[in-house]
């Protein structure tokens, strides 16, 4: 794979669902984006870039754009970005830039999507926050690296609780996770709070699995015996192979605490290269439960990861 290109074109545009317009030149600011943009800001999408190859191909198939109209910040040209993993460092022009993102969900259809009936930038475009600032313009050199094997495992927290997501009740669930889970070592990168709904749950694990590219979702309620217990379900929906001795090791150790803990229905499972482990809904539960496999989960991620080797002898 190719890691060195050109930027082809540099856009902003004051407001975001609309084409950008090509500028001379952009400053990026750290852990902002580029001034003047309307999707910069205290967000992972700070800066949205394109392979310039991709609009070629498009405009081959009656496409008609030109730059910007995708609303893609920065044109690349040389470099397949879609093929970076999140985590990618990516230096243009004075800036440094880390991927954190591939890809994105289209809500609703853009400008150049009514145009002309598609859009490339949720299949093909890749987003960034700004590390280093600096100016960018057209002609200046693109340099990626593919992210440090040992770099800190990510992790997404997700507590699933129709009255914590409607206000009626605190969620104490994600907290207690969050802050073992850094405590740890691991990046957070998002926490959720949704409802026990299950379609709302899959869209989320694999927007995390699959865009963010996170090592680690753990998910805390709906793995009980109630109707909107669908938890597990979502979860093994989503996966693309079952990793269950997490869940059946959480039940055994929790079974040393109360018999109850068999009543849990929590799964583990992979989707590429996310492992999603179930956890129960108390705060209680859920650090006993991280409390027994943040251990040994280390090695684990490292293995699927990539970086670490498996234990054979």
């Amino acid at each position: 794979m190719n890691l060195k290109g050109t930027v082809r074109a540099v856009c902003v545009s004051a407001a975001r669902g609309t084409a950008k317009r090509p500028v001379e030149r952009a400053l990026l600011i750290k852990a902002y984006g580029i001034e003047g943009d309307a999707h910069a800001g205290s967000w992972h999408r700070q800066v949205s870039l394109l392979s310039c190859e991709r609009v070629e191909d498009f405009n081959r198939r009656g496409g008609g754009v030109t730059d910007g109209d995708f609303g893609e910040n920065i044109l690349v040209e040389g470099v397949d970005l879609r093929r970076l993993p999140v985590g990618s460092i990516l230096k243009v022009g004075a800036a440094t830039l880390r991927l954190t993102q591939i890809g994105k969900d289209c809500h609703s259809h853009c400008a150049i999507h009514r145009r002309v009936g598609d859009c490339i930038m949720p299949r093909e475009g890749v987003f960034a926050e700004v590390l280093e600032g600096g100016e960018v313009r057209a002609g200046d050199g693109v340099d990626a690296a593919l992210p440090d094997p040992d770099r800190p495992f990510t992790a997404a927290v997700i507590t699933l609780s129709d009255k914590g997501a409607a206000g009626e009740r605190a969620d104490g669930s994600g907290p207690a996770a969050r802050a073992m889970l850094e405590a740890a070592g691991y990046q957070i990168v998002e926490t959720l709070l949704l409802p026990d709904d299950e379609a709302q749950l899959k869209a989320a694990l694999c927007r995390l699995a699959d865009q963010r590219q996170v090592d680690l979702i753990v998910t805390s309620g709906g793995t009980g015996f109630s109707l909107r217990d669908r938890t597990p379900e979502a979860t093994l929906a989503v996966a693309d192979r079952n990793a269950p001795g997490v869940a059946e090791y959480i039940r055994v150790r929790s079974m040393e605490i109360t018999p109850r803990a068999m009543l849990g229905r929590g799964v583990s499972v992979i989707r590429k290269g996310t492992l999603i482990v179930n956890l129960p809904g108390s705060p209680k539960a859920v650090r006993e439960s991280l409390g027994f496999i943040l251990g040994p989960l280390e090695h684990g991620l490292g293995i699927l990861r990539g970086s670490a080797a498996e234990c054979a002898r």
